[in-house]
């Protein structure tokens, strides 16, 4: 069970820090889904943050693995609130997919590991 466990880590640290990263470094990709998700783009600031934090929580993780619970329950509110955001524009379920996998994800690694 530790491999699934550290696999899931592993992942969810990329894309956390891939994502937060490119949020702050103000990716017209995610300009734009802000500007069509009608969210501020200091929002996207925060949001950057938000997922730096839970990056940073998944690396403390590695070696206490309470940390790493709290930072997959961190990451899937998180990415529950971008699912429910896609929504509640109406975009198409296929724009909230990667979101909704990252939560599944990350709930399964608190689960793993609860």
């Amino acid at each position: 069970m530790y491999i699934v466990f550290v696999i899931f880590q592993s992942f969810l640290l990329v894309s956390m820090t891939f994502g937060g990263a490119s949020k702050l470094a103000g990716s017209k990709n995610f300009k734009d889904m802000f500007e069509s998700l009608k969210l501020p783009q200091w929002f996207r600031v925060v949001t950057g943050f938000v997922q730096l934090a839970g990056a940073a929580g998944l690396v403390v993780g590695y070696w206490n693995r309470e940390t790493a619970v709290w930072a997959g329950i961190w990451i899937g509110i998180t990415m529950l609130a971008a699912c429910l955001s896609h929504f509640r524009v109406k975009h198409p379920p296929g724009q909230a997919m990667p979101a909704f996998v990252i939560t599944l994800i990350a709930v399964a690694l608190a689960a793993v590991q609860a």
